[in-house]
């Protein structure tokens, strides 16, 4: 993913859209129901949830990396 479609990826999200993805080999989901964001992990069905997109985006971690410090090794 470049830094361009990271960029939409965020905007998307924050419109309550919601996408899968994969980063190294595994394949993630990100969903909402009113008041919460989630970041789904499929194998496992490991989630975290944020109360925003914004919080998700600023403390959502995957590997121990935020979204922003790995978004160009992110398949969409």
């Amino acid at each position: 993913m470049t830094l361009k479609e990271f960029i939409k990826f965020q905007e998307g999200i924050a419109i309550g859209e919601e996408y899968s993805f994969t980063y190294l080999n595994e394949e993630y989901w990100i969903s909402h129901n009113p008041g919460a964001c989630y970041l789904t992990r499929v194998r496992g069905s490991f989630t975290k949830e944020f109360e925003t997109s914004e919080a998700l985006f600023k403390n959502g971690t995957i590997e121990g990396k935020l979204l922003s410090e790995i978004y160009m090794n992110i398949e969409w």
